[in-house]
């Protein structure tokens, strides 16, 4: 009688400890809400299309530009270890409200459309206009002076690529070309598919940097002034913390000063 006791004693302790440790660690993972793996390792999410913010080169899956350096610098200063994930633009906001990404760090304007309603922004990293490029030989002066008979290209969910949908919606352009990769409007252009690639003005600089024969920039900057922000997941603020602490330092260090003269000088 003792012994089926004392086993069924020990079965009792052994389940509710499972019990314990089952919710405990759901819990744990709903309270997260993060894609951090098993090393610890957050993800950063990002579309490496935007040189010189971030990109690829040819052949190459290493991700370069301003934000990873810039991104790098702030894990190091806040001790977080940091991997980035490339994905298509649109995809960015999704893959954290999925969970499968912790922070968002791809030259997004966080001003833009209900982007803020959806995901929590950091602190402003730097700020842009959209300008116009266009063919070498084009006898386009502005944005002002494209006509209803033209096609204008710029990337999908971006500020740009909003901007040329309004344009299509009000009859002053054709066509609206909204395509995922900025090197897919440039081709456009290059072919004479479209008339003028509408984009945040040092992305469009890093692109004449390389092919200043074929295109150019015509008029002055346009549109609402862009502010780009990191993001993370709604409601992680201890996270949003850390980056925008290390942000703060970057530039009282100087350090946020040597990667803008890297990259846009």
């Amino acid at each position: 009688m003792k012994k089926r006791t004392l086993v069924g004693v020990l079965a009792l302790m052994m389940a509710l400890a499972f019990a314990l440790t089952g919710c405990g660690g759901s819990d744990s993972a709903e309270s997260a809400g993060s894609a951090v793996d098993n090393s610890g390792t957050l993800k950063v999410v990002t579309n490496a299309t935007f040189k010189p913010f971030e990109f690829t080169e040819d052949g190459e899956e290493e991700i370069k530009g301003f934000d990873v350096d810039m991104m790098n610098a702030i894990a190091e200063d806040q001790g977080l270890s940091i991997e980035f994930v490339n994905m298509e633009f649109d995809s960015l906001i999704p893959a954290l409200e999925s969970n499968q990404g912790d922070i968002i760090c791809a030259g997004m304007n966080k001003l833009a459309g209900d982007r803020a309603e959806k995901v929590d922004f950091g602190e402003t990293y730097f700020q842009s206009q959209l300008m116009l490029l266009v063919a070498a030989d084009s006898d386009v002066e502005s944005i002002d002076a494209v006509t209803s008979d033209m096609a204008l290209a710029s990337q999908i969910g971006t500020t740009g690529g909003e901007y040329v949908k309004q344009l299509k919606e009000e009859g002053k352009i054709a066509k609206a070309v909204v395509l995922n990769d900025w090197t897919d409007c440039y081709l456009q252009l290059k072919n004479g598919d479209v008339q003028g690639v509408v984009v945040d003005k040092p992305v469009g600089e890093a692109y004449l940097n390389k092919h200043g024969d074929i295109a150019k920039f015509v008029g002055k900057e346009f549109g609402e002034l862009e502010e780009f922000a990191f993001a993370v997941q709604k409601g992680n603020t201890e996270l949003l913390d850390k980056l925008n602490a290390g942000l703060a330092n970057l530039k009282e260090s100087g350090e946020y000063d040597k990667l803008i003269e890297k990259w846009f000088n």
